[in-house]
């Protein structure tokens, strides 16, 4: 398992990231993206998970129930 790190400068750069990273990598990205209308659907439908930035306890269970699943189902 693999974790690639993207510091992108605007919420569009999400969009052109999915072009160049592995097929079987999942992107996560700031819960606000979710309310951008059009560019919230698609995150949504492509699979990105969210994070909440602001609220530290409960971005750190997201990424953590996300690596235990990756090494449960041994996912990349």
């Amino acid at each position: 398992p693999y974790v690639i790190v993207c510091n992108h400068q605007a919420s569009l750069d999400l969009m052109g990231m999915v072009e160049v990273i592995p097929d079987r990598c999942v992107p996560i990205a700031k819960k606000e993206l979710m309310y951008m209308g059009t560019v919230g659907w698609a995150c949504w439908l492509s699979g990105i998970i969210f994070i909440d930035r602001h609220k530290r306890e409960d971005a750190i269970t997201v990424i953590s129930q996300t690596a235990r699943t990756m090494r449960r189902e041994n996912v990349r």
